[in-house]
């Protein structure tokens, strides 16, 4: 484990220690949908989610994987010249289908030569067996990452957001995935309504205990066309200002094992979307003053910690 002398291990760091340089996702959508929206488990999605499904970055679904890669090449190559990538289902639930289907998909963008891993976002409650063994089929050609969207451990919060599932069932597929070797990445969304910042270091604490690689962290996105911006417009909550968010931060880098990987510190909200907060569409300030608040505070990931 090398964090190459920053105060947290970060996901550039984990990927020039596994693949000798830095690599850039290219977002896919394949045209999934959920079954918090199709009426298995709901009909409305997470409260939070807009109708991108946490896709709103995402290629064109009516393009081809192979076609989605090369647009999304094109697009990241102009900036960061990169000879290989990582193809990343994004958008809903990207193991809501028959293997065969999804076999189909993988295998297409894992295929692809510029391709060195693949990420599927998903639930925890989609990860039946057969879905499993071929997630460790694939993992055995090229590395795999899963992530899941847990947002918070407390049950209060979870009902409220309409997560649809138990933390059991969270805790399962962890374990689950853990078995086959494949990377688990967990977001957490900081900011959820009536969650105390002691409640949110617990959800982070709380990864600690699982075997868990990596942790994408957010502030909660109140997005136009959400069921969160009625609720936010009919009784408005408080919402993180740069200053607060990026404190809490920096304690939960500081609460954070060693060894987990922090893909992630600050979200992306779509600016033609975006309600509040409106600070974190400056997502490179952000970022300055959290590196830049580490080194004033002397503070490294996992010194919070007991040893």
């Amino acid at each position: 484990m090398d964090w190459h002398g920053k105060r947290y291990y970060s996901f550039d760091s984990f990927l020039k220690n596994t693949f000798g340089e830095k690599i850039y996702k290219v977002s896919l959508d394949g045209g999934f949908t959920c079954p918090n929206r199709d009426g298995t488990i709901g009909t409305g999605g997470c409260i939070f989610c807009s109708e991108g499904g946490s896709g709103d970055f995402a290629s064109d679904a009516r393009l081809s994987i192979q076609d989605q890669i090369t647009q999304g090449i094109s697009l990241v190559a102009a900036k960061n010249p990169s000879s290989r990538y990582i193809a990343y289902f994004q958008a809903f639930t990207n193991t809501y289908a028959p293997v065969s289907r999804l076999r189909q998909l993988f295998t297409e963008a894992m295929e692809d030569p510029r391709i060195a891993a693949l990420a599927i976002g998903t639930r925890p409650d989609c990860l039946p067996s057969d879905v499993l063994s071929l997630l460790k089929e694939l993992n055995n050609q090229k590395p795999v990452f899963v992530e899941l969207g847990l947002q918070t451990i407390h049950p209060s919060t979870a009902g409220l957001i309409r997560r649809g599932y138990p933390l059991s069932c969270f805790e399962e597929a962890v374990w689950n995935l853990s078995s086959i070797g494949v990377w688990t990445v967990v977001h957490l969304i900081l900011g959820l309504p009536g969650e105390t910042e002691e409640m949110m270091l617990e959800s982070v604490r709380y990864l600690n205990s699982l075997p868990v690689h990596g942790v994408k962290f957010s502030m909660l996105h109140i997005l136009k066309g959400t069921d969160l911006a009625d609720m936010y417009r009919e009784d408005p909550f408080p919402v993180f200002t740069m200053e607060s968010y990026i404190d809490l931060i920096l304690r939960c880098i500081g609460n954070l094992r060693k060894d987990i990987v922090i893909h992630r510190l600050t979200g992306d909200g779509p600016r033609d979307l975006l309600i509040a907060p409106l600070w974190s569409l400056r997502k490179r300030t952000v970022l300055n003053e959290i590196a830049h608040q580490l080194k004033v505070q002397d503070i490294r990931q996992g010194d919070f910690l007991l040893s």
